[in-house]
C-alpha cells in the first residue's frame, strides 16, 4: 500500500485544491512508457484544476510514443536546456514520477533542489531517497501508471479522467508489465477495466505500441537472436549483447532496442535472460526473469541497480567484454541460490 496515504493525500488535496498553479512534472532520463503515460496522466489530470503544467523529460523519447495527444508539448532537457530551467524557475510544485533517485534527473536534480518548492514524488520502486516533501510509494503496484489513477481514485476525481488521461495510464500500464505479463493484480485488472470502461480501446493500443516496427528494427532483431545470443543452458540463462559497431551499422535510436530481452525468455527452459549494450562510458544491463527468480537482487547487488522482482536494470564501467565475463563469474551462484527456492 501507498506509504503515508492518509497524511500526504490530504496535503496533496490541498495544494491541488488551491488556486491555480504552475506545476512541473519529473520523470527519470531514458523514459519509458510508464514514465511518459504516468507523467502526461498526472499532467492531464491537475489541468482539470485550472493548473498550467508543464512536463520535463531528462532525454528524449522512443518516437513510438508519438501517438499520445500532448507529446509536442513535453520539454525534453537533453535539447531544451534553457526552457526547462525557465519552467523550474516558474514553478510553485514539482511532481516527480517513475523514478526513486535524483540521479535519474541529471542535471535536473540540482535545479529542482535549488528552486526549494513543494515537491511531490509517485513511484513504486524500492527505496525511494527522501527528497520529496510529499510521498505516494507503493512496490506492490505494476507501475506508477497504475499508481497514478489509485491515487486520483483516494482523492474521489475518477471523474475527471477523460479518454486522453485514460489512453495514457493504460499506456504505462500496458507498457510496464508486457501487455499483463509482470506485476499483476487483482486490483490492476480492475483499474484496467475502468480505463476500458471510459473508452479505452486496449486493441488499438497494443498495435500501436507492440505491431509497430520498422524494418530497420525488425532486422536489428534478427541480428541480435542470430549472432549476439548467448544460451548458458546450465544455468537457465540467455544473453544478448550489442557493441559500439552494432550501434553504428544499425543506426540504433532510442527505442529501437525496447523489448528485445524479452524474445530470450520465450525459450522453455531459460528463467533469466540478460541484455547488454555498450553505451557512451557505461555497459547498460536489462534483466528479465521467470516466476519466483529475482532478478532485482542481481542488478541492485551487483551492478549498481534495482527495478522490479521480474524486471531490472543495471550499469557497469568496465568494459563490454569484462561485464560480459564478470556477468558469467556471479551466475553460477545466483542461479543455484534461486532456483534452490524456486
Amino acid at each position: 500500500m501507498m506509504e503515508n496515504l492518509l497524511d500526504d493525500l490530504e496535503a496533496f488535496k490541498t495544494l491541488i485544491h488551491a488556486p491555480p498553479k504552475y506545476i512541473v512534472t519529473f520523470t527519470h532520463k531514458n523514459p519509458d512508457g510508464d514514465a511518459i503515460g504516468s507523467s502526461l496522466g498526472m499532467k492531464g489530470y491537475l489541468e482539470t484544476f485550472g493548473h498550467t503544467v508543464r512536463s520535463i523529460l531528462p532525454s528524449d523519447y522512443p518516437k513510438l510514443f508519438d501517438f499520445l495527444p500532448g507529446m509536442g508539448d513535453v520539454l525534453i532537457a537533453e535539447y531544451q536546456h534553457d526552457a526547462c530551467r525557465n519552467a523550474i524557475k516558474m514553478a510553485d510544485m514539482f511532481v516527480c514520477l517513475d523514478f526513486n533517485s535524483l540521479d535519474r534527473m541529471d542535471w535536473l536534480a540540482q535545479e529542482m533542489l535549488e528552486a526549494k518548492k513543494t515537491t511531490v514524488l509517485i513511484d513504486h520502486h524500492i527505496d525511494p531517497e527522501p527528497f520529496a516533501d510529499l510521498l505516494f510509494s507503493d512496490t506492490s503496484a505494476s507501475s506508477t501508471s497504475e499508481l497514478v489513477f489509485h491515487l486520483i481514485d483516494e482523492m474521489g476525481d475518477i471523474e475527471r479522467i477523460d479518454l486522453d488521461i485514460a489512453e495514457k495510464l493504460y499506456t504505462g500500464i500496458l507498457t510496464d508489465t508486457g501487455s499483463y505479463r509482470f506485476g499483476t493484480s487483482a486490483r490492476l485488472f480492475s483499474i484496467a477495466s475502468q480505463l476500458k470502461r471510459i473508452g479505452v480501446d486496449d486493441y488499438l493500443l497494443n498495435i500501436r505500441l507492440f505491431n509497430n516496427m520498422t524494418e530497420k528494427q525488425l532486422r536489428l532483431l534478427g541480428h541480435c537472436l542470430a549472432n549476439r545470443m548467448e544460451v548458458l543452458d546450465d544455468l537457465s540463462t540467455g544473453i544478448i549483447y550489442l557493441n559500439r559497431n552494432d550501434f553504428k551499422d544499425f543506426s540504433i535510436a532510442r527505442g529501437d532496442t525496447e523489448g528485445i530481452v524479452n524474445y530470450i525468455l520465450m525459450m522453455r527452459h531459460i528463467r533469466v535472460a540478460v541484455f547488454l549494450t555498450e553505451q557512451n562510458h557505461q555497459i547498460k544491463l536489462s534483466f528479465r526473469s521467470k516466476g519466483s527468480v529475482s532478478v532485482q537482487y542481481l542488478a541492485q547487488k551487483y551492478f549498481h541497480g534495482g527495478g522490479h522482482k521480474n524486471a531490472s536494470g543495471g550499469s557497469s564501467r568496465k568494459s563490454l567484454e569484462e561485464t560480459i565475463r564478470y556477468l558469467k563469474e556471479i551466475l553460477p551462484e545466483f542461479i543455484e541460490k534461486q532456483l534452490k527456492y524456486a
